[in-house]
């Protein structure tokens, strides 16, 4: 009489476990070389006045545009999107170094800034920057 066959119901764990180990040990002497990214935030408490001959931007909560060009002594006036880009294209034009800074409520919804930036970047404002307020300490 022929012997049956029996099949083998266990799983033989020792190679996973081998392989496990030598992975623990690949990830624990790696991850120490590993380079961390670093993001600078700026800081408000350190934030430097802006420019006093700067073309100041005022995007209000309902997204209406203010301009305030202090240097030709103007008072600030509503305006749309395309007498904005004029206007500054036009002030730059006579000095170049004048610089740009946004003026946002702090209620307005970053995308707003985002496109009101991307908007003077496309029709190439130099020097455009953010208004902030230091904070109290």
């Amino acid at each position: 009489m022929r012997r049956q066959r029996r099949l083998m119901n266990q799983i033989n764990v020792v190679p996973y476990i081998d392989v496990m180990l030598v992975l623990l040990i690949i990830f624990m002497v790696a991850t120490p070389m590993m380079q961390t990214g670093a993001v600078n935030l700026p800081s408000v408490a350190k934030a430097p006045s802006p420019p006093s001959q700067a073309i100041q931007v005022r995007l209000n909560a309902d997204l209406s545009l203010l301009m305030h060009n202090r240097a030709r002594g103007g008072k600030e006036v509503v305006v749309s999107e395309d007498e904005l880009v004029a206007s500054i294209q036009q002030a730059q034009a006579e000095n170049p170094e004048q610089p740009v800074v946004i003026a946002a409520d702090k209620s307005v919804r970053y995308e707003a800034v985002m496109n009101l930036m991307d908007l003077l970047q496309r029709n190439r404002v130099q020097k455009v920057g953010l208004l902030v307020q230091p904070g109290k300490k």
